[in-house]
């Protein structure tokens, strides 16, 4: 369930169930915007300002918003950008007992109109000190806004902190039995498809099987190397 939240909202008793929910485009179009704008003070009550390198990440949900207490999956955090980078230098992510490595490529967030409104980046905390810290299940998306000019905002990043469950539910609360009937269903439909894609294919009037193009699908099972980056070595649209 997403919303926003009108002042009136502060002494608001939410009903048991209910879970802030908000997806990239609310989290980008709406929070981090009325950040950067200095507007809706009140959204700090969801979204609460806070440096969070100065705590380790299994510290932060007790410095949540309000709609996120109680919380055992996700929270999030505005980050100010620090004055180090603000000179030109890299920002420091490091706390008292480890380290957030940023991992994967850069990712452009888009609108429903399909339009870029901001890029994400991935983070693992580590314990110990880099390179030889161990990796823990603490993980965070740090999302950046860009304007209608295609500027990237630094003035504040959007942090989403989130624990690795190692299971499906942590952000699908179907009970697990629901969950593993419809993987169910979805592996035997598969399967049928597949059959019928070689029934098909087995009469020699073609070699395409209905492919448009020569990959085959081969995009989707090619596994691609992960790489640490920087805002700066984006390649801009």
């Amino acid at each position: 369930m997403s919303m926003a939240i009108e002042e009136n909202d502060s002494n608001v008793e939410y009903p048991p169930g209910f879970r802030f929910y908000p997806t990239e485009e609310e989290l980008i179009s709406f929070y981090l915007r009325h950040q950067l704008n200095g507007q809706l003070l009140e959204k700090h009550r969801v979204i609460p300002l806070l440096n969070i390198y100065d705590s380790e990440p299994w510290d932060l949900p007790k410095f949540a918003g309000e709609l996120c207490k109680g919380d055992s999956e996700q929270w999030f955090f505005f980050v100010a950008r620090q004055e180090r980078e603000a000179r030109g230098g890299r920002p420091s992510r490091t706390t008292a007992t480890g380290y957030w490595k940023a991992t994967g490529s850069p990712v452009y967030v888009y609108s429903a109109a399909n339009k870029i409104i901001g890029l994400k980046k991935t983070m693992v905390f580590y314990k110990g000190r880099a390179p030889t810290g161990t990796k823990t299940k603490w993980k965070m998306n740090e999302y950046r806004a860009i304007d209608d000019s295609t500027k990237l905002r630094y003035e504040f990043s959007l942090c989403r902190v989130y624990v690795i469950s190692g299971c499906f539910r942590a952000f699908d609360r179907r009970p697990m039995e629901v969950i593993g009937d419809g993987r169910n269903n979805a592996d035997q439909k598969q399967k049928a498809e597949a059959i019928t894609a070689a029934i098909s294919c087995s009469a020699p009037a073609t070699g395409f099987c209905g492919v448009s193009g020569g990959s085959s699908g081969m995009v989707e099972d090619e596994e691609i190397e992960e790489a640490n980056w920087e805002w700066d070595q984006i390649d801009w649209p």
